[in-house]
């Protein structure tokens, strides 16, 4: 994990003062009294080693009663494990441990955390071995150390950094302070970046930018993940840190609006008896670029936000309603991510108020402890996981009952993601989702649900129903077959939005399959790996999805309802083994999709690929085109002497007048005759017309005359047809 030295933003370029006005940095000073400090080597002075002095300052800060026994024996291995090794700029190689473990403590680390960051490369870089580490600071450290440390690129070759972060990502699952190591470890390394060659500076930036940065956002380290934007910004993007830089180099020479604003806010809290802190807090240089995008011009007000920190939550409340009663507020900008926090632990109050310029200022209110999570995220819990107590489990393995639906949707996935290549570009799309939402699944919960707590599962914006199905059923989803979403019929495709509810509807038998066309409406990796798998899978058996694509609500192509079986519309609906057999021994068979034939239809059969048999109504277009084209048929009857007593299903056409209420006029009736949907899809009125088509399962094929009377007598309904018949002409009944 060795990086280099110099700091990517030139001190001459003027974006750098920018950078340091724009964001709070950690404490350069102790850095460079380490740096001093390390090359004194680890004379103790009162016990405790000059270049850990500054260290145990800023974590006693945090922690008064830390024990520093254990830090100092950990930096006494580390500096004699690393002694003679130099930097590429020249430094000793401890101050680079010791750089990760002084911003670690600046975020409130305990001290096992910073017990570990100092080994964190000895068993890399040094000959200091992992059963040493745990001999003498116990599997707590050792997993940690075990967790951050690369693999050989002589073992892995072009893998070595993909397999890496998918070693660290299994171990932060079991502890997230392995990824919050590694986070440290990455802000140093990237602000010691410049003596390396510009491409690989690029390259290692655009991996910080496409997999640490959104990390960090996931774990709600904020403080760390706005210092290694505004370093990748300036690596990647040189020009427009540098005009960014200048111009808010140019506003800091001007009167700051928000400065007197912030006066004006503790004078109005004080004379409500609220005890508040106000402060003006800069924006970091990626910040303020994109607020600049947003607006197209950029004020001296939206260089900051107004931040208030209050002691309870009441108290959050109490100041946003003092606040939008003595100024104007911007109610667009009201957010409350108290009563429902970000999927990374955020909490605030978010809103925007005018001040007496026409400023406008954007405010958080938040209690000191919310301040500290959101700087520091899972840093700031300590350490929040529990040994596995009572459960067979790997040595070092961990309980967590927190761990945040999206680590464990990562970690599913990736398990049955074999190939390093499919995994890296997988995990950078997952993590490049930004924004998550929660639907609420008002179905049967499954048996082993793969994430949510009760009925709730935690998603990707921009997520469809496809997503929620594999996320909810895992790979039985394959049998999903439409949905309900705020309790109306919707497609498979259909985009969830946050606090929406959902029920999956589920085929009744295992024979149902994904559809090609469901990867083009998925967003999680999960979801699409899957999908892949089962259609690969599907290709090399020669079977085909059934009935797949068909979502509710979604109208079917036209080819589907009458193609051949070497067509869409050939998929199997349901085995036929119980109802049917074929003149032809050994032979499966299953009936056709493309007209559904029950008991007692007239029925024909042609031989397919793999030696099953399709069985069509002998009205069936498609037994015309078969015959036509040279096939054979082959003799098939129904069991029981063709009775009709046996479970089966069947594809209705209901054409009627468009009106409001006629979907759920239709389906009450089914359901009243005993029938179940399957599926459902209706096309978009043409000429005052509209056509549902329903998939639907009969206890008794008996049934199906009474059922479609039924449906005819429904007001609008001017018939009902089974799929695959000819459209007769016919006058219309009212």
């Amino acid at each position: 994990m060795s990086a280099e030295a110099s700091n990517p933003g030139d001190p001459g370029n003027p974006g750098a003062a920018g950078r340091r006005r724009g964001r709070r940095r950690l404490e350069l000073n102790g850095l460079r009294r380490i740096g001093r400090a390390a090359l004194l080597g680890p004379a103790p002075r009162d016990g405790l080693p000059h270049a850990l002095e500054h260290v145990a300052k800023v974590h006693r800060g945090h922690h008064p009663d830390a024990d520093l026994d254990t830090l100092t024996k950990a930096y006494l291995l580390a500096e004699t494990s690393h002694r003679g090794q130099l930097r590429k700029s020249g430094e000793p190689y401890i101050t680079h441990p010791l750089a990760v473990t002084l911003i670690l403590a600046e975020l409130g680390a305990e001290t096992t955390t910073l017990t570990a960051s100092l080994l964190h490369d000895t068993v890399e870089d040094t000959e200091v071995t992992l059963d040493q580490v745990r001999d003498l600071f116990g599997a707590e450290v050792c997993y940690l150390v075990d967790g951050v440390t690369k693999l050989e690129k002589v073992d892995y070759g072009a893998a070595a950094e993909p397999e890496t972060f998918r070693k660290m990502l299994v171990a932060t699952g079991n502890d997230v302070r392995v990824m919050s190591i590694k986070l440290a470890d990455r802000l140093h390394n990237m602000r010691t970046l410049g003596v390396m060659r510009p491409e690989k500076q690029a390259r290692i930036a655009k991996v910080t930018r496409d997999v640490l940065i959104p990390l960090a956002e996931r774990l709600g380290v904020q403080a760390l993940k706005a210092e290694l934007e505004d370093l990748v910004f300036a690596i990647l993007h040189p020009e427009e840190y540098a005009t960014t830089g200048a111009l808010v180099a140019e506003y800091a020479s001007r009167p700051d609006p928000l400065t007197a604003l912030a006066q004006r806010v503790r004078t109005v809290l004080d004379e409500a008896g609220i005890d508040a802190e106000v402060l003006v807090r800069p924006r970091h240089l990626v910040s303020v670029h994109r607020v600049r995008l947003a607006r197209r011009e950029l004020t001296a007000a939206a260089l900051g936000r107004l931040l208030v920190l209050v002691a309870e939550d009441a108290d959050c409340y109490a100041v946003l309603g003092e606040l939008h009663t003595c100024f104007t507020p911007v109610i667009s900008e009201f957010k409350d991510f108290i009563a429902a926090p970000k999927f990374n632990l955020y909490q605030s109050l978010h809103t925007a108020v005018t001040g007496p310029s026409g400023e406008i200022a954007e405010t958080l209110i938040r209690t000191h402890q919310m301040h500290r999570v959101a700087e520091a995220g899972v840093i700031a819990l300590g350490n929040p996981y529990v040994p596995t107590d009572g459960v067979d489990a790997p040595e070092g393995e961990r309980a967590d009952p927190t761990r945040p639906g999206w680590l464990s949707r990562l970690l599913e996935w990736q398990r049955t993601t074999p190939d390093p290549d499919t995994f890296w570009t997988s995990l950078r799309d997952d993590l490049a989702q930004d924004r998550e939402i929660t639907v609420f699944c008002t179905d049967a919960p499954p048996a082993a649900p793969s994430g949510g707590t009760g009925g709730a599962i935690g998603l990707p914006a921009g997520s469809s129903c496809v997503d929620a199905a594999y996320e909810r059923h895992g790979e039985a989803a394959h049998c999903c077959i439409g949905a309900r979403v705020n309790g109306r019929l919707a497609a498979l495709a259909t985009v969830l939005r946050d606090g929406d509810s959902l029920q999956l509807l589920m085929a009744p038998d295992s024979a149902a399959g994904p559809a090609p066309e469901w990867l083009e409406h998925v967003r999680t990796p999960a979801a699409r790996l899957a999908i892949a798998r089962w259609l690969a899978g599907s290709r090399e058996s020669g079977a085909r999805p059934a009935g797949a694509g068909e979502g509710l609500g979604a109208a079917p192509p036209a080819d589907r309802r009458a193609a051949g079986e070497d067509g869409p519309g050939a998929d199997p609906v349901a085995p036929a083994s119980v109802l049917a057999v074929a003149d032809l021994p050994g032979a499966a068979v299953r009936l056709a999709g493309c007209c559904t034939p029950v008991p007692p239809d007239a029925v024909t059969g042609f031989a397919v690929r793999g030696g099953t048999v399709t069985v069509h109504r002998a009205l069936c277009p498609v037994v015309a085109r078969m015959a036509a084209a040279g096939r054979q048929p082959v003799g098939v009857r129904w069991r029981g002497a063709g009775q009709g007593g046996h479970g089966c299903r069947v594809t209705l056409l209901a054409e009627a007048f468009s009106r409001p209420q006629l979907l759920a006029d239709l389906t009450e009736v089914i359901a009243s005759q005993g029938a179940a949907v399957v599926s459902a899809a209706v096309e978009p009125p043409h000429e005052q017309r509209v056509r549902h088509t329903y998939t639907l399962h009969l206890p008794n094929a008996a049934g199906l005359p009474s059922l479609m009377r039924a449906m005819r007598q429904v007001p609008g309904v001017f018939d009902v047809l089974r799929a695959g018949r000819a459209r007769q002409p016919a006058a219309v009944r009212p």
